[in-house]
């Protein structure tokens, strides 16, 4: 691997961070707060944010089994993408590879950043072709992009070629296991002592029910942790989103009795579908949905909306023709499901 500082861009290696005024009394006791222009009224709104959420990561380091410092949390994941290509690749001149198809705002946020994105097709059965990918990478490649379970196909990569690609690219391999709490597969980020090169993503959207409060995680050497503190805007998260998640990190039984009930219903879902007249094919999955390739995609999307039922249509999306990704939902909502397509003439 290149050392961390010759990935990173050099006006990004060099900035100076906006120093939060509560980093300045940080370790101190203090109960009278005329530092920050804050109103006095309304406590606790009135605060400004702790900006490292430092009782949040310990808290989550626990549940995680990963330590604090290798912890950044974003506004969502989203932020954790966007800022990768701020923190190591320099527009118009460096490029990342990523699977096609995969989550798309690996995509967006090369856009907006005005970065190369090159994509390499998977295989027809959606497992990943490692020689593929790794030859699309030249000099200029800083990042390369794996979702895994991957978003909209389902499956999860094969852990042999993962640790291929991290062992022989030579910058920045991000995995994304937005959905990885939905299987027994063990996760990258306990293996971040092995891999230096290696950024691992999470969310509380999935496994912990709370796609509202907009909560990403990143897992990271710590150097790398760093210069993501350094990058993201002083008090991204907010103290109600805070808040919200030391919530329902005390609400593991729950939260995992969620997860059993899911994966019940994906038994039980995956192979009813697949006897639907309309379904040509179910692909296998990891995740809490699942791919299915359907007989008129379109016209069974646009036949289930009319009745209140919303899938995803990826239709358009490479290897995807005629197919539609379907959320696991509560069992009275499968039920609804299938009911309605049961019906479709």
């Amino acid at each position: 691997m290149k050392t961390l500082q010759e990935l990173t861009r050099e006006n990004i290696w060099n900035l100076t961070p906006y120093s939060c005024a509560r980093d300045e009394f940080k370790g101190r006791e203090a109960s009278v707060f005329l530092d920050a222009n804050e109103n006095p009224y309304n406590t606790p709104y009135n605060r400004y944010p702790d900006p490292l959420q430092e009782e949040l990561k310990a808290k989550l380091s626990t549940a995680k089994g990963v330590p604090a410092k290798n912890i950044f949390l974003g506004n969502g994941s989203d932020e954790a993408i966007d800022l990768v290509y701020r923190i190591f690749c320099e527009p118009h001149k460096d490029n990342v590879v990523a699977i096609a198809p995969t989550y798309g705002m690996y995509s967006v946020c090369a856009d907006i950043n005005d970065v190369e994105y090159r994509a390499v097709t998977l295989n027809d059965d959606f497992t990943l072709n490692t020689d593929r990918l790794l030859a699309a990478v030249d000099k200029h490649t800083k990042v390369i992009w794996l979702c895994s379970p991957n978003n909209p196909t389902g499956n999860a990569l094969d852990r042999k070629e993962i640790e291929r690609v991290l062992t022989t690219f030579q910058g920045i391999v991000v995995i994304d296991e937005a959905y990885s709490d939905f299987n027994d597969l063990p996760p990258f980020r306990h293996d971040l002592s092995r891999f230096p090169n290696m950024i691992v993503l999470n969310t509380f959207s999935k496994l912990w029910a709370s796609a509202s409060i907009r909560l990403g995680m990143a897992f990271a050497s710590e150097e790398i942790i760093a210069l993501y503190n350094k990058v993201k805007y002083p008090y991204n998260i907010n103290q109600l989103s805070q808040q919200q998640a030391l919530k329902i990190l005390d609400e593991l039984p729950r939260v995992n009795q969620w997860r059993m009930t899911i994966l019940n219903e994906r038994r039980n879902l995956l192979p009813a579908f697949a006897e639907l007249p309309i379904c040509k094919a179910v692909y296998p999955t990891e995740a809490n949905f699942f791919l299915a390739r359907m007989t008129d995609a379109g016209s069974i999307y646009h036949y289930l909306v009319d009745r209140g039922i919303i899938v995803r249509n990826r239709s358009r999306v490479q290897l995807c023709g005629n197919c539609l990704r379907i959320t696991i939902g509560t069992p009275q909502e499968n039920n609804a499901l299938l009911g309605a397509l049961r019906q479709y003439r």
